[in-house]
């Protein structure tokens, strides 16, 4: 575990790039004792000679010149300080004295380096030479050192701390592994392990799903609904867990607007929460170690296995697995977003930008069809931007199916095979679906693969220019609330003249800044973007789009209750029949009431729907 003192003969294997079975993650990144290659850092002969063994033995306690336990005084001595070359260069040369190596796998390159440093034990070679090949990172002082390795990466740092005892003492120290999760963790000001003895403990312990915390919306392709997950850390258990987060409306109340009568304006006043009764994601620390352990065993590779989450209290019949993707080649992806919907199932879909992309599953498409073909097989693999849950019922009290067969738990006769490949095929024929509904466990209900997605949160950050960037709640009449992404694209940067801005004679420096400031906010494209959906417009659909903020959309500033003073441009609204059938774009404007505030006016319908800013960093501290 954390601060371990084992040197010998280990490897920091879960840090890999190929994810093969071994240690856990940094618990074993520690020193052995030698290796067969020069160093290329500080190359230094080894002490394996057997006659450098034999006088050692011969040192004198009293000698004023004792080096290395080598008596210089003793004559035996000549014969050997004769054989030493002034650059030993490889193994079974003379005078081959080498401190201890270690061969490391270096996780980007992808194969075996060898890095070595000098030892206090070496102090047989010549100072000279000691002087020319000392690595000149040693000779700084500790402040230093811990200065540069606040720059570098969880792996880099365990890379590191395999090299030599000082750079290990100093890698391993845990002010290093508290950035490295703090970095993992918004919202958050982190001050112990929680659950484990150290940061870096805890940093293996979820290693390498910390990007579940770090970019906290997630929003998949569950049917044409959806689901939107805001994933957290808890600091004092020690876990990352999601939950699925809801709104509701209470407001039902409804007016005439006092511009138009037959408007109507619905009252929308969102209450939005997370359902903490039951997880969608939940990673504990002792369900890592427990994963990390059985794969060892089993000689899998860990970034393509999936990660039982045994929830905590469980009290339904709902099981799930959490699974790493591998993102998609980008010609493959660009050209399957190109196609109507469904994309090909590419997720997320074409209006949602991102920078990564997977191959998604149909709700009732089995594991095994999707998961080997883009299941990550390396660390470099792994999308940062994509995941996976697969999920399933089973019915309590149903015995194994082997049981049934009369066989051991874990024994499948041949027979028995038999009739889980019959099952499953007669499945296929009559539902369509390829869906496993047995297996060497248990009998699957409803087994399904989900695909989550995140945000880069460049896209809901809002700033001086793009003030309505973020997450948002929206009416939806019978459909209820609905999350969307308000995405403000970034325009070309423009000087006040291609504006058409001049500072008149008389206008106050207040007024000519506040003028600029609105030219250059009310102007572009605002896109609204459905996270979750309806049986209509679906999740990763546009909801409704403004195609210019500016002069050129630019309709009226209404000086009706309750929108007066706020700007009023052109957009379109999208709608479409029950499936997403039959879609079109509908003439519509949207009010611009404020940051946190904005109305769509669907004409055709006759009524006006409320949006809200949702502000999820208040959702991430678990109480």
């Amino acid at each position: 575990m954390a601060g371990t003192t084992s040197y010998k003969g280990k490897h920091p294997a879960d840090l890999a790039e190929d994810g093969s079975a071994g240690p856990a993650l940094l618990l074993s990144s520690s020193l052995p004792s030698s290796s067969s290659s020069s160093s290329s850092i500080a190359p230094v002969p080894d002490t394996s000679s057997s006659k450098l063994r034999a006088l050692k033995r011969q040192t004198s306690a009293t000698s004023p010149l004792n080096h290395g336990c080598v008596n210089v005084e003793n004559e035996t001595t000549l014969g050997f300080t004769e054989g030493i070359h002034a650059h030993p260069s490889s193994r079974g040369q003379h005078g081959e004295i080498r401190d201890e190596c270690l061969e490391i796998t270096d996780p980007h390159a992808g194969h075996g380096r060898q890095v070595s440093c000098q030892s206090e034990a070496a102090t047989t070679v010549d100072k000279t030479m000691l002087d020319a090949d000392r690595c000149p990172l040693l000779d700084l002082p500790l402040e230093l050192i811990d200065s540069i390795l606040t720059h570098l990466s969880a792996i880099d740092l365990s890379s590191i701390s395999a090299t030599c005892r000082k750079l290990h003492t100093q890698a391993v120290a845990d002010l290093h592994w508290l950035r490295c999760v703090q970095e993992n963790v918004p919202g958050l000001t982190l001050s112990t392990p929680g659950p484990c003895e150290s940061f870096r403990e805890l940093y293996m312990a979820h290693d390498p799903a910390w990007f579940l915390p770090k970019y906290k919306i997630w929003f998949c392709d569950r049917d044409l609904m959806g689901k939107l997950v805001i994933v957290r850390f808890d600091p004092r258990r020690g876990c990352i867990e999601g939950y699925q987060l809801l709104a509701v409306s209470h407001k039902h109340t409804f007016e005439e607007w006092s511009a138009d009568s037959d408007v109507i304006i619905y009252g929308f006043e969102p209450q939005v929460k997370l359902h903490l009764e039951k997880p969608v994601l939940q990673l504990n620390v002792r369900d890592g170690h427990e994963f990390r352990r059985r794969v060892a065993r089993a000689g899998a590779n860990r970034f393509a296995a999936e990660v039982p989450m045994m929830r905590e209290d469980r009290t339904d019949l709902m099981f799930s697995n959490f699974l790493f993707t591998r993102p998609m080649d980008v010609e493959a992806a660009d050209a399957k977003l190109v196609l109507e919907y469904p994309y090909d199932h590419v997720w997320p879909p074409p209006a949602v930008p991102a920078t990564q992309h997977v191959s998604g599953a149909r709700s009732v498409q089995a594991a095994e069809n999707i998961l080997p073909r883009h299941a990550p097989e390396s660390r470099s693999e792994i999308s940062d931007h994509t995941f996976r849950i697969r999920q399933w019922m089973e019915m309590p009290g149903t015995p194994s199916p082997s049981s049934l067969m009369g066989g051991q738990a874990g024994s499948l006769p041949e027979s028995f095979n038999g009739l889980v490949h019959a099952l499953n095929t007669l499945n296929s024929v009559l539902n369509g679906s390829s869906m496993t509904l047995v297996d060497a466990g248990g009998i699957h209900i409803g087994e399904e693969v989900i695909t989550y997605s995140t945000l880069d949160p460049v896209l809901y950050t809002p700033t001086e220019s793009k003030p309505w960037r973020g997450i948002w709640v929206g009416d939806y009449s019978t459909h209820g609330c609905e999350f969307l992404l308000i995405n403000q694209p970034d325009d070309a940067a423009t000087t006040d003249a291609e504006l058409g801005l001049a500072r008149g004679p008389d206008e106050s420096e207040e007024a000519w800044e506040r003028r600029r400031r609105e030219a250059r906010m009310y102007r572009g494209r605002l896109e609204a973007i459905k996270l979750t959906g309806d049986p209509n417009v679906p999740r990763g659909e546009y909801s409704f789009v403004a195609d210019d903020l500016g002069p050129g959309g630019f309709v009226a500033t209404a000086s009706e209750p309750p929108f007066a003073g706020a700007r009023v441009v052109k957009s379109k609204g999208h709608m479409a029949g029950t499936g997403f059938v039959r879609d079109k774009y509908v003439e519509s404007q949207l009010v611009l009431i404020g940051p946190d505030r904005i109305a769509q006016y669907w004409i055709g319908f006759g009524h006006i729907s409320f949006f809200e800013r949702v502000q999820v960093d208040q959702l991430l501290v678990p109480p």
